[in-house]
């Protein structure tokens, strides 16, 4: 049991909230217009554009405010990736895809019930058996060894859920974002190095990244107002190389730079377009429509998607919103979702 229950303000759910294993609900692409008017699309949309304008101007060392919830899940994420340690690649002759990953993935499978409950207080036990599904769909397919946005998607879904369960407080947002996001990312990227993982549905030199979305759109809202780096600077090495540990938009640069080779341009033609773009408010702008388009209105990432209570599938009520989109953070607690 966690530590930190004592600490945790008092949780907001309801004792007649159901719980439910949350399931798969966009099966053939009609179905995609069910998705943008449900109401885990506004949730979801809504969380990202919460937390994007949070950490305008932040780098990742800012101070801020963390709960203990926020210092549990840093801590799982360390320990998942001690488990890359733990589970060595296997000697196999070919080149992409290590079976070894499986062998990870199946100690994700066996040990994350329990690391959810060393993470969270035991008054939000009974959520565990919804949010870890999103866990398990957070670090890549076990079969196909590969990684894309759509896991990356569950795993914002899965910090989504905590807020919507307070085991996150309001408070929380911007560490959130900065800290737990970004450790994550750390990892990803380790088990995609160590597991030689394939991209998921990647499109090539037209994508804007082989694996990952957000993190370019969180990087460039941190980098807004930045006196020193315009987006014409982050194909410059000396910027990336002192920068890329304070932006999360540098650091995806650093990678790609690490694992692809060639010039920029050529392997990463679509961010080599951005550094042309003259202010990094309309980068973000630009990448939050382009990741509506790219991510959640494709139905090869939607159709993995899995809803339950409190990302439901149903219709949307109408609230206030910005562009479109519903921004209510933090999100009703689950006694209020009818």
């Amino acid at each position: 049991m966690s530590t930190s229950t004592s600490n945790m303000e008092k949780s907001h759910l309801s004792d007649e909230h159901v719980f439910v294993v949350p399931s798969r609900a966009i099966k053939v692409p009609i179905d995609m217009s069910v998705w943008e008017k449900s109401e885990a699309y506004f949730e979801y949309l809504g969380f990202i554009l919460a937390l994007n304008k949070s950490i305008e101007g932040k780098p990742l060392d800012s101070k801020c405010e963390q709960s203990p919830t926020v210092e549990n899940i840093l801590k799982m994420l360390n320990n998942l990736d001690e488990w890359i340690t733990q589970i060595p690649p296997t000697e196999q002759p070919q080149r992409f895809g290590n079976k070894s990953f499986r062998t990870w993935h199946a100690k994700l499978q066996e040990k994350g019930i329990e690391e959810l409950q060393e993470a969270l207080p035991e008054e939000l036990y009974r959520a565990i058996p919804e949010i870890i599904q999103y866990l398990y769909e957070s670090f890549g397919n076990a079969t196909r060894i590969d990684y894309g946005t759509g896991h990356e998607m569950a795993f914002l879904m899965f910090l989504c859920c905590l807020f919507k369960i307070r085991a996150f407080t309001e408070n929380d947002k911007v560490a959130v974002a900065i800290k737990v996001f970004n450790r994550y990312l750390l990892l990803v990227r380790r088990l995609q190095i160590t597991y030689r993982m394939e991209p998921a549905g990647s499109h090539g030199v037209w994508s804007l990244d082989d694996y990952q979305f957000v993190p370019f759109i969180w990087g460039s809202s941190q980098l807004i107002g930045h006196p020193r780096i315009e987006p014409r600077h982050f194909i410059d090495q000396d910027v990336i190389e002192l920068h890329a540990k304070q932006y999360m938009f540098l650091g995806c640069i650093e990678f790609i730079s690490k694992v692809k080779i060639g010039p920029f341009a050529e392997h990463s033609n679509q961010l080599w377009n951005v550094s042309a773009v003259d202010s990094w408010a309309k980068v973000n702008n630009g990448l939050i429509r382009m990741y509506k388009v790219e991510v959640l209105s494709k139905f090869p990432v939607i159709q993995h998607v899995l809803f339950g209570s409190l990302l439901p599938i149903k219709p949307a009520v109408v609230c206030p919103t910005v562009r479109g989109v519903c921004l209510n953070l933090p999100v009703q607690p689950p006694s209020q979702i009818h």
